[in-house]
């Protein structure tokens, strides 16, 4: 699949306030300041889409993307990229802290075109309590997901290896089925073609769904 466009669509203060949208959406959230609006932007092959920024909890809106591929199977596919909020580190008040929980549960557990959830981890660090609780709830609440581990060119190839692993073990201990991940860098666009692949992969099927709903 080749993104030939992306475009900043609108930031939204809740789900509530998203647009009504039929094409399908991928959510990408993580511990903040793990690299997220960076790989986004490799993703779509376009500096500054998604705005970067050394502060955590930076991202306080649910941020729509209007992508348009194509690939070889078919015409042009419109679909979207959602910058949510970062869980965990943000230096902010307690209301506002749950106010971002609960805006980020009702999206993920209520917006009907969410096709898929990318959950970042952090290459560079062992397995962290805040990271696998997200993904126990995720479970939970049976949303799909994949994981994207960011910034592996930020340590030793040896120590990403092991972190990566460790995670795995530890999700293997925790649930039944292990999700699909890849190892990324958005500097040096290591694993973004891999993702752009399983985004397109998805919005097949997504495609092949509505088809068979309509016959």
């Amino acid at each position: 699949m080749k993104i030939h466009k992306a475009t900043y669509l609108i930031s939204s203060p809740g789900f509530e306030q998203c647009q009504k949208l039929v094409q399908p959406e991928y959510a990408f959230i993580g511990r903040s300041n793990v690299g997220k609006s960076s790989i986004i932007n490799a993703i779509c092959n376009q500096k500054g889409l998604a705005k970067t920024s050394g502060t955590p909890g930076k991202t306080q809106l649910i941020n729509h993307f209007e992508i348009m591929s194509a690939n070889k199977k078919g015409p042009w596919d419109k679909w979207y990229i959602v910058d949510l909020p970062g869980y965990g580190f943000a230096k902010v008040s307690q209301s506002s802290r749950r106010r971002w929980e609960q805006m980020i549960e009702n999206y993920l557990r209520k917006r009907p075109n969410l096709n898929r959830v990318f959950v970042l981890i952090d290459a560079r660090h062992a397995p962290q309590k805040i990271d696998l609780e997200f993904i126990e709830q995720m479970y939970k609440w049976e949303i799909p997901y994949t994981l994207i581990f960011t910034k592996s060119d930020k340590e030793k190839p040896a120590v990403v290896k092991r972190n990566v692993q460790a995670m795995f073990d530890t999700l293997k201990e925790m649930l039944p089925f292990l999700p699909e991940g890849f190892v990324t860098s958005a500097e040096k666009k290591t694993g973004v073609e891999e993702v752009v692949e399983c985004i397109d992969r998805y919005n097949q099927l997504f495609n092949d769904t509505i088809k068979a709903e309509r016959i």
